[in-house]
């Protein structure tokens, strides 16, 4: 570690404030994610969207110490605060974390490529720790900012580390492979991945292997010709460049035997591999992995044993519907501390106050079970956690120093069984469950006792992509824009409440419902930010004050009544104005009497004016959204020239964020957007689709000539068919129009149309030419496979109909990224 006064050294800065030294233990770059100790360092970031030094202040209120800044700060709000003013927080970040790798000789393995080094990051972990005190990034820490933070963690205790690094732009490896300074590289392989960044494949290579730079030994796949003539013309011959490959004259010659077993002929000796996947992408990342292994010096007999065990990694934890109204955290395929701290960032960010964490024993950390406990309960602690149940021989042998150290309750159990057989299951209520635990643990048990029993139809959602949509589209507001995203009808079908949270936890300024009762239910799962009812009604007013949500105020008559109801009491409204949608808004003829109204009535605020635009997707209607936005600007002006007022102004939706960056005022409005879905189309490669829809096969049999199908009869069978019967219908929002042949689903990556009329709650598909279909196999109803807008073109409808129609009954489930 180093003290803060000693950090100038290194980022040569100036030193605003020293009010007591103290050594650096957590670097920090997230407010939401501050772990709170005098030993912090927060680093304030100046962005493009977020700024850092906001939460300077909120920081220090909750107790951290020391800060380097970018700018100056209030100095006598924070009297107790250590300051250093640098011109780059980042760059003053990854120089700590560079002189902190100095001071280890150990074995550094680094990886990168477009493709899979994540797994093979995990895969290698996985297969090492058995041998070595591994450090790696957790989860995808392999960004300018992930990967110091990574390197960080880098301790004593470790004899090898694993750290993957990625790249978008030109000139950022130097700075990674500085921090990582890896003696052994893989280059996994070269795809299409930020591609936008670089001038050709061939300058992407060239800056990827720059984290070879320190690097003896490189592993890569030598039929990527880029890659292998890149490192075979620049690398010098104090390299080991172990290519291997399917070609002649690889160095690692391979040879496909069968479907599972491979040969190897190497520098090391011939030797040969079975694997337990067929499909090339898990083949290629095993087979970065046994290179590694066997330049490592393992015998291949261990290496086989090794591998034989290794299962495809998820890759991202899963938030499901448990019974009794809780949420599950499922992460139950893998356990480190790294990793832990970010399940507990990801179950902070879900808002729920109940939390509880079932935790198995870290593995091979290297430390002892003393100072992972007293570890565990600081993050415990941190988050607010109130319940905590450990499993496994460490916890079991350290329950009475936990309980010593802490008043949090706490049970403990030798193995996974022990807890399912004696914990009382009907405790679990009202709570968000973090479920992590190492593979061998078998948590899985665990998370199936937790989830609520609904059928197998799934809606997931995929948060990652989520989130990489709002910042797409915050990247194209100006910095001053405000962002409102639209939660109504259950988050467009994926689930108000968790969608809710997440923007929350995004830092997005305003979520928007169509009725008040959904605003409602948001307050009562701990959303706090402004929230904007769209279609307010007279039996709700009370609700909108006692909640604090602000209605959408579209009419004469509604402002009335509203008036009449308040009496005096002050409330926050938006005004809606009709400029040709013709659907909610104040016309023209009634601005006059609006604005009478607010001026006698000072007690309504107007927080905002905004508009809607009837065509901003289809450059047909160009002229008419132009039109739209100079009549709102008129009424807009006149009204708040009227009131001398300036609330916020605000009229474009996704397709106007896309299409119309000149317009964006002061907010916008973004809702399919926000679902990877772009209505004008001319975008749609900058998005990415975020819900999958699947189900899957409950029967299948084999109808012969003559007979029939379905109700009705309507599916006529003239030559001998194999049909699935898939487990859904129309009351799962599967509509009765993709019936007799109008609508097609994917299995085992082909498409195959329905067969007679789509019953309530099953369909039944022709399988005929899938000849490997099996019951239980998944059906993709839309997602990857079967594009949403593709789905919704078959019965000439919109995307916005297939997702908001999905079913309650529907199971659903957020993926994230875990590890």
């Amino acid at each position: 570690m180093i003290e803060f006064s000693k950090i100038n050294t290194t980022c040569h800065g100036q030193v605003l404030q020293l009010a007591r030294d103290e050594a650096i233990e957590f670097l920090l770059t997230d407010s939401r994610k501050a772990f709170v100790s005098n030993r912090s360092l927060f680093f304030a970031i100046d962005g493009v969207r977020n700024d850092g030094h906001e939460h300077v202040q909120e920081l220090y209120d909750k107790g951290i110490r020391q800060f380097v800044v970018e700018k100056d700060v209030d100095l006598t709000r924070l009297p107790k605060a250590n300051v250093l003013l640098v011109e780059s927080s980042i760059d003053c970040l990854q120089a700590i974390v560079k002189t902190h790798r100095k001071q280890f000789d150990i074995p550094i393995i680094g990886i990168t490529g477009s493709n899979g080094k994540t797994i093979v990051k995990e895969w290698l972990y996985e297969l090492l720790s058995p041998v070595y005190n591994c450090i790696k990034n957790p989860g995808s820490y392999n960004s300018q900012i992930g990967v110091p933070l990574s390197v960080w963690q880098l301790d004593k205790i470790h004899n090898l580390g694993i750290f993957e690094a990625g790249i978008s732009q030109p000139q950022e490896m130097d700075k990674l492979q500085e921090m990582i300074q890896p003696t052994i590289g893989i280059f996994t392989n070269i795809g299409t991945a930020h591609s936008e960044g670089f001038a050709s494949d061939k300058a992407k290579v060239q800056e990827k292997m720059k984290l070879f730079a320190t690097s003896k030994t490189i592993v890569y796949c030598s039929d990527y010709s880029l890659i292998h003539e890149a490192l075979t013309s620049v690398q010098g011959e104090d390299k080991d460049l172990l290519g291997w490959g399917y070609r002649e004259g690889s160095k690692v010659l391979l040879k496909l035997k069968n479907e599972f077993e491979i040969e190897f002929s190497t520098p090391f000796g011939n030797y040969s591999f079975t694997y337990p996947f067929r499909d090339l992408a898990s083949r290629e990342n095993l087979t970065h992995c046994i290179v590694t292994l066997l330049h490592l010096d393992f015998p291949p007999s261990k290496i086989q044993e090794l591998i034989s065990k290794i299962r495809p990694i998820e890759m991202r934890l899963e938030v499901k519907q448990g019974s009794n109204q809780c949420q599950i955290v499922d992460d139950s395929y893998n356990n480190d501390l790294g990793g832990f701290q970010i399940s507990l960032d990801f179950l902070d960010g879900l808002g729920k106050e109940k939390r509880t964490v079932i935790l198995s024993d870290f593995q091979q950390s290297g430390l002892s079970q003393v100072e992972i406990s007293d570890r565990v309960i600081n993050m415990l602690l941190e988050k607010g956690v109130e319940k905590f149940y450990g499993i496994g021989l460490g916890f079991e042998q350290t329950k009475d120093f936990f309980k010593k150290q802490t008043n949090l309750f706490s049970q403990f159990y030798l193995t996974t069984d022990d807890f399912i057989n004696q914990v009382d299951w009907s405790s679990f209520r009202d709570e968000v469950i973090l479920v992590k635990g190492g593979r061998v643990f078998q948590f899985e048990k665990i998370v199936k006792r937790l989830q609520k029993k609904i059928h197998g139809t799934v809606m997931s959602i995929d948060i990652e992509r989520m989130i990489n949509n709002l910042n797409f589209f915050k990247s194209l507001l100006d910095p001053q824009v405000k962002l409102m995203v639209m939660v109504k009808a259950l988050a467009y079908g994926s689930g108000s409440n968790e969608i809710s949270s997440l923007l929350q936890y995004h830092k997005v300024d305003y979520l928007g419902v169509a009725y008040t009762d959904e605003g409602v239910d948001l307050r009562n799962n701990n959303v706090r930010i402004p929230i904007m009812v769209m279609n307010p009604v007279e039996d709700g007013f009370a609700s909108l004050l006692e909640f604090d949500l602000e209605p959408e105020v579209y009419s004469l008559s509604l402002l009335k009544s509203l008036i009449q109801f308040l009496d005096g009491r002050e409330m926050g409204i938006h005004l809606k104005i009709d400029t040709g949608m013709n659907r909610l808004g104040i016309v023209q003829g009634e601005i006059a009497a609006v604005i009478n109204l607010l001026s006698t009535n000072k007690n309504l605020r107007v927080l905002s004016i905004f508009s809607h635009l009837a065509g901003s997707d289809d450059s047909l209607h160009d002229e008419f959204t132009r039109k739209q936005y100079d009549l709102f600007s008129r009424y807009a002006s006149k009204i708040e020239e009227a009131l001398s007022i300036r609330p916020l102004r605000h009229i474009l939706n996704s397709s106007g964020i896309l299409r119309f960056p000149d317009l964006q005022l002061d907010m916008v409005r973004l809702g399919i957007g926000l679902y990877g879905i772009d209505p004008s189309g001319q975008l749609q490669d900058k998005l990415s689709p975020v819900v999958t829809l699947k189900t899957v096969i409950s029967q299948i049999k084999v109808v012969e000539p003559g007979e029939s199908i379905g109700y009705g009869r309507k599916g006529a069978v003239n030559e001998r068919m194999r049909i699935a019967t898939i487990a859904i219908g129309y009351a799962d929002g599967f509509s009765r129009g993709f019936s007799q042949g109008k609508g097609f689903v994917v299995i085992r990556g082909r498409k195959v149309p329905v067969v007679g009329n789509v019953c309530m709650d099953m369909t039944m598909v022709d399988i005929t030419r899938v000849e490997d279909a099996e019951e239980g196999d998944e059906v993709i109803i839309f997602g990857d496979a079967m594009p949403i807008q593709s789905v919704a073109d078959r019965i000439n409808t919109i995307p916005y109909e297939i997702l908001t129609n999905t079913g309650e009954r529907v199971k659903r489930i957020f993926l994230s990224g875990g590890i």
